[in-house]
């Protein structure tokens, strides 16, 4: 793990509180509107998760997700809270939408949603595999210009410490996880 990182991928707030609960250890990625035809890149192997509400909506998680919006922290106006850090364990483009059902007990959002990311502009979803680490207490920056926007990722301009940081899964208990990803994405 980096000692130190700057770099931040956006994500919906509930999805962030349930990786932050383990109760998930994939992204499911199609790209912002400014990262063009491209779509996303995984450009960083480590990241901190800058929980967003933009564009969340409940009824774009399952049912029984929903309480995670609740439990997601809001901060102050004008501040970002990070606690949350991921490292990519392996990344996988889907191009089979017969695998998505395969994916749905994997995720917290809800089959429709991301029918509709797998189907936006070409055919395609990536799903990174990620092992996220937690702290006790959050890192508060204050908003920023840069930050705004239909992108995935945010350069935090400060370097943030990862010392400290606790797995949110047991090795064991990672590992579970990640066998049931890889059998779903066979």
């Amino acid at each position: 793990m980096q000692p130190v990182n700057r770099i931040a991928l956006k994500e919906w707030a509930a999805v962030c509180e349930a990786l932050a609960q383990g109760r998930q250890s994939i992204l499911l990625r199609k790209g912002g509107l400014e990262e063009g035809s491209a779509g996303f890149q995984l450009q960083h192997e480590e990241f901190w998760l800058f929980p967003t509400r933009f564009h969340q909506d409940p009824a774009q998680l399952k049912p029984d997700a929903e309480p995670l919006l609740a439990a997601a922290t809001v901060p102050p106006d004008g501040i970002v809270a990070l606690r949350l850090y991921a490292v990519a364990e392996d990344v996988h483009q889907l191009t089979d939408p017969g695998q998505l059902a395969q994916l749905e007990p994997l995720h917290v959002l809800a089959p429709e949603t991301v029918r509709e990311r797998f189907h936006y502009r070409a055919d395609g979803l990536n799903v990174i595999t990620v092992r996220v680490f937690k702290q006790t207490t959050s890192f508060e920056i204050s908003e920023a210009p840069h930050f705004a926007g239909c992108k995935s990722w945010v350069d935090l301009r400060n370097k943030l410490p990862t010392s400290g940081l606790q797995p949110v899964l047991s090795d064991p208990d990672y590992e579970v996880q990640c066998d049931a990803i890889r059998a779903a994405l066979q």
